[in-house]
């Protein structure tokens, strides 16, 4: 036993745990950095900085390839661009800094613990309710040739497009959409953003599309739902003012000329029902509406 035990501790001493003494601030300390490290995390999912962080991630695994082989100029090349790199992330994520800042003073930390609606709010699709509402009233702007631009978000948040807008929160019914892009109303100029079963907001800001292919008979709204969907994977259905057909923008590509047939299909690919089976509940709250 005595040469077991002195086999252990000549070659495993380093596994032996320092003797713990715990206080109370020990535990406060750990409480304070989880609810901080819990809306950084949250923080980071509901905004684009998930997307830009999926790809920093791999660029620190070729990093860390390039420090494991011993690749000189590359480890040389980092060194130099290190200082770079810092500034460049500040500029890049400044939007979704500001915004985080603007929370911390909103102080809405404490209730989004309580109801954990930001999560269900990111993991959710949308009813078969829904895409009824949203093809009966698409297709009844068409008849009439309302324009419309309707942005409907997958899994890249649109919260800094929502922002450029007036927020609306309510349902998704067709009225609701008619009466929005309808002439000389207040809402009519712009996009709505649809996340779930809700308009989130209505006359929405988005980029215009720099791509040249795009034909030259298309005005600002249909540009502007190519460019959503360029640098976010959000489905766009837009109705032309001057034709009164129904396009649907998707992955930097323009569908024109879409039937109704056509845009049920697309919705029901959008609508994705496999993202609410995999969903995980923390909290029951209200259902959808």
């Amino acid at each position: 036993m005595d040469a077991i035990r002195n086999f252990w501790t000549m070659h495993f001493s380093w596994l032996q745990l320092p003797t713990l003494s715990i206080r109370w601030t020990d535990i406060l300390e750990i409480i304070i950095l989880s609810f901080f490290i819990y809306h950084f995390l949250i923080w980071i999912r509901r905004t684009r900085t998930w997307v830009l962080l999926k790809g920093l991630l791999v660029l620190v695994f070729f990093i860390s390839l390039a420090y494991i082989f011993e690749m000189d100029t590359i480890k040389f090349l980092i060194t130099k661009g290190m200082d770079v790199a810092m500034v460049a992330a500040v500029i890049v994520f400044q939007p979704e800094l500001r915004r985080a800042l603007e929370q911390l003073g909103e102080q809405k930390l404490l209730s989004s613990i309580v109801s954990f609606d930001g999560l269900k709010d990111i993991q959710e699709r949308f009813s078969d309710r829904t895409v009824e509402e949203l093809i009966k009233g698409t297709m009844a702007m068409a008849k009439v040739k309302t324009g419309a631009l309707i942005v409907i978000e997958k899994n890249t948040p649109l919260t800094e497009y929502e922002r450029t807008g007036i927020q609306v929160d309510a349902i998704v019914t067709s009225q609701l959409l008619i009466n929005i892009f309808e002439h000389n109303t207040p809402l009519h100029d712009g996009a709505v953003i649809i996340r779930g079963n809700r308009v989130t907001s209505a006359t929405c800001y988005l980029p215009l599309s720099d791509n040249m292919e795009l034909s030259k008979e298309l005005g600002t709204r249909h540009r502007a739902g190519v460019g959503i969907s360029e640098v976010t994977d959000s489905m766009t259905i837009i109705v032309s003012e001057e034709t009164g057909k129904v396009s649907i923008a998707e992955n930097g590509k323009l569908s024109r000329a879409v039937t109704e047939d056509e845009l049920r299909k697309y919705l029901m690919v959008t609508q994705d029902k496999s993202v609410e089976s995999q969903k995980f509940k923390l909290w029951k709250g209200k259902g959808k509406g």
